[in-house]
């Protein structure tokens, strides 16, 4: 083997018996072509029954696109032996190391996919390593289903439960959070209790058990609600703050609405209402201090609703917590505003999954954070075709899956491993 061929070899991360023979460049196409071979004599084990030392029955010529040599595009090419076992009697084609059985890209080149779709969207993936949307989906899915196959969930006992839009035209798909970790456990179509079901036999597939699962955080979702009942009944329901918070939102923007049809001081003040005082700008936080101080419905609904938001950020155990909410329960229903009239009747309705949360201390707040990566990164993408692409995609930035390829600037090409 020539020097130059020797250093190609090593730059491809090969072993014995495999070796660069020869290599062409072409620099008006910008394209480099090595052709691999292994050492003459050389005995393969058999692919079926893992028999060692089978000699070579014949070969068959196989070529997968690489990473870029430079600005160039790279292909390895090779006479793919197949061997036929003197013990199990079968004909099977050997497995090469710089390549998983059935693909056109070399490993390499599919961990860079992997790696980069973390980061971009798959369109600019696809330009960057030269291939087709479709090539860089079916190579993410796999990678991702194999990944998550060797996950384990025997540890889980408290999820978070919530859904995304997947697109237009109310279509969502669910997803459940294990709180302790923070990690994506599973994502499925639809938002009804049948995701529950759904989740429990991903769960016991994984090693988990659902016996195990003693809290569950959700939005007040029916569905939901019925779901963790019939398929998760061990688990106490914690009402989610941010969920809570965000009704009392609603109920003052309704109130906003009716009554700026009079006041005319309230248009453009939406935000002003809705907004967190302590995440405001000055220019807002003085508009919403004049306001405030009018005898308008919109101000009485606004205390309301911070101090049900204060309700949160008290640091009380579960007996004041209950008696903070009767005095707020008994306000909202003596409020003249119809709004939070029925906002209270709701919060009688799920007293002891809101109070449960003085006890368990969950909080969906990661799995809000989550929603929004994904949702960031189907804006960057544009949207997705098809709902499987955006659960492979929550699941890349979201499930921390330990067993994706590495990237390609590490020093673990399974060509060496091999």
């Amino acid at each position: 083997m020539s020097g130059e061929h020797a250093l190609f070899t090593a730059a491809l991360g090969l072993t014995a018996p495999w070796q660069v023979r020869d290599l062409t460049f072409d620099a008006e196409v910008g394209r480099i072509d090595f052709q691999v071979g292994f050492a003459p004599g050389s005995r393969f084990a058999c692919p079926s029954c893992g028999a060692a030392d089978q000699p070579v029955h014949d070969t068959r010529q196989r070529t997968w696109q690489h990473l870029h040599f430079f600005e160039h595009r790279a292909y390895i090419h090779a006479d793919v032996p197949r061997v036929r076992c003197e013990h199990c009697g079968r004909t099977s084609q050997v497995a090469v190391p710089w390549a998983r059985p059935g693909s056109g890209f070399s490993q390499l080149l599919e961990a860079m996919v992997v790696a980069l779709a973390q980061q971009m969207p798959v369109r600019a993936v696809a330009r960057h390593v030269g291939l087709g949307d479709d090539a860089v989906w079916r190579t993410l899915h796999h990678y991702v289903d194999t990944a998550r196959a060797a996950e384990d969930y025997s540890d889980v006992t408290a999820i978070g439960v919530d859904e995304t839009a997947a697109r237009r035209g109310h279509h969502y798909i669910t997803l459940f959070h294990d709180l302790e970790t923070g990690r994506l456990l599973f994502a499925c179509p639809g938002r009804d209790q049948q995701t529950v079901g759904h989740f429990v036999a991903d769960l016991r597939a994984h090693g988990g058990a659902p016996e195990q699962v003693t809290a569950a955080c959700t939005d007040m979702s029916r569905a939901y609600i019925a779901g963790l009942g019939r398929h998760l009944p061990q688990a106490a329901i914690t009402f989610d703050a941010f969920h809570v918070v965000q009704l009392a939102n609603t109920a003052v923007d309704e109130v906003r609405r009716q009554e700026v049809k009079r006041e005319p001081a309230l248009k453009h003040t939406r935000w002003a209402w809705l907004q967190d005082p302590r995440q405001q700008k000055l220019g807002r936080i003085t508009q919403l201090h004049h306001l405030s101080r009018r005898r308008l419905e919109t101000a009485r609904a606004w205390r309301l609703k911070e101090a049900l938001r204060d309700f949160y950020r008290s640091q009380s155990g579960r007996k004041e917590a209950e008696s903070l909410l009767t005095a707020w329960y008994r306000w909202a229903r003596r409020s003249r505003l119809a709004p939070f009239k029925r906002l209270a009747l709701t919060v009688r309705a799920h007293w002891d999954g809101i109070l449960n949360a003085f006890d368990s201390r969950l909080t969906n707040g990661r799995v809000e954070g989550l929603n929004a990566h994904i949702q960031a990164a189907k804006a960057r993408a544009r949207g997705y075709r098809t709902t499987r692409n955006l659960i492979t995609m929550a699941y890349l930035v979201g499930a921390k899956l330990s067993q994706l390829p590495a990237a390609p600037h590490t020093p673990t090409s399974g060509a060496r491993a091999a």
